[in-house]
């Protein structure tokens, strides 16, 4: 395993076609020349690599990455907010506990996500009044549940260039599937607006990414958060190239959706106290003949685990194994039509202990150990 580990991590490096692509964004976001020649852009990717080991951690369990950051937990919107820096500490105490931590081996390879990228899913002028209201100190309120810190527009950048990235490295073969654990989370970032602690949206930031640079036509996503992804289905919404497969709590926040529901989206509202026996009857009746029928490219998962009967944050009645057996669904899915790859996203899942065995359970499922 350490020579399979030992290539990975070598290999962990950009097309030269990526980069070239990656280059121009990233000239093109921050108003600099992109006008450059191949010796140029090599140059500067072999200089970005270096800039990138340095920004994001990247831990590759087999062929399973795993990626967080230390300025996740930066972010935080009062101690009070039950999307907090210690979730991600819980995550890792257990990563530890479990014995899967002497699995991973630690890289470094990733920078804040580029305008460019941003654009193709937020409107411009959102994106601009969300660099405003940035503050220098103290918190800058959104609405009641939504607050930024000086940390957080850094935080929510790298967020969303951590499942960029994910996407760079499956894409290339360097990994079949990927969990990142960041903060904030994304699915409730309507193209228009912030909402529900969410600034961008990570998972569609990621997979109009794909599509756009990797030219892929048919893009799964799922979303198992007990809140309704109602950003993702805003941005993704009447688009045929994605299927949006999930369920949520009804009622419960956003309290949205559109109606009728576009062909290209299973989104099963459930009612509370729903089982994990009920929501597997959901996940086979309902997602899994659209996802064969679609026969998806890549595969995104927007990971919350706050259907756990343990979170007060909703009331359903999920536990560990059951967001292990959904996870092991949606492998098999990506092992059948999308040559294994699966890149996974933290969203919510606020009680600590219920939150951290939920993860290990949906890594080891992705890892198939």
């Amino acid at each position: 395993m350490a020579s399979r580990t030992t290539s990975l991590l070598a290999a962990l490096v950009l097309d030269e076609d990526v980069a070239a692509v990656a280059a121009e964004e990233g000239e093109l976001a921050w108003g600099l020349d992109p006008v450059v020649d191949t010796h140029a852009v090599r140059e500067k990717t072999n200089a970005a690599s270096c800039k990138k080991r340095q920004q994001m951690d990247i831990m590759i369990l087999m062929e399973t990455l795993y990626i967080t950051h230390p300025s996740f937990r930066l972010h935080e919107m009062g101690q009070w907010h039950p999307e907090c820096p210690q979730r991600l500490d819980a995550i890792s105490d257990q990563l530890l506990s479990s014995g899967i931590a002497p699995y991973l081996n630690e890289e470094q390879g990733v920078q804040p996500v580029c305008r460019r990228a941003l654009e193709r899913v937020h409107q411009v002028d959102y994106l601009d009044s969300l660099e405003a209201m940035a503050p220098t100190e103290g918190y800058s309120t959104i609405d009641p549940d939504t607050l930024m810190n000086p940390h957080t527009l850094e935080a929510a950048r790298l967020a969303a260039g951590a499942v960029v990235l994910a996407v760079d490295t499956v894409m290339r073969g360097q990994a079949l599937t990927a969990f990142c654990a960041v903060r904030p989370p994304g699915h409730h970032a309507m193209p228009n607006q912030a909402m529900g602690f969410c600034f961008y949206n990570n998972v569609a930031v990621a997979a109009a990414h794909a599509m756009e640079i990797y030219g892929l036509k048919r893009i799964a996503l799922i979303d198992f958060d007990v809140h309704h992804g109602n950003g993702t289905e805003a941005i993704f919404a009447g688009d045929e190239r994605v299927l949006m497969c999930s369920f949520y709590q009804h009622p419960l926040f956003p309290n949205t959706q559109i109606e009728p529901m576009p062909s290209n989206m299973v989104n099963i509202p459930v009612p509370p106290y729903t089982s994990g026996a009920d929501i597997r009857e959901v996940v086979g009746q309902h997602w899994l003949p659209r996802l064969e029928a679609h026969q998806p490219e890549l595969v995104f998962i927007s990971a919350g685990f706050d259907a756990h009967r343990e979170d007060d944050m909703g009331q359903l009645g999920l536990v560990e194994s059951d967001y292990a057996w959904i996870t092991q669904q949606v492998v098999a899915i990506a092992d059948r039509h999308a040559q294994g790859r699966v890149v996974s996203a933290l969203e919510g899942g606020y009680h600590l202990s219920a939150l951290a065995r939920s993860v290990i359970a949906h890594i080891r499922a992705l890892a198939k150990i």
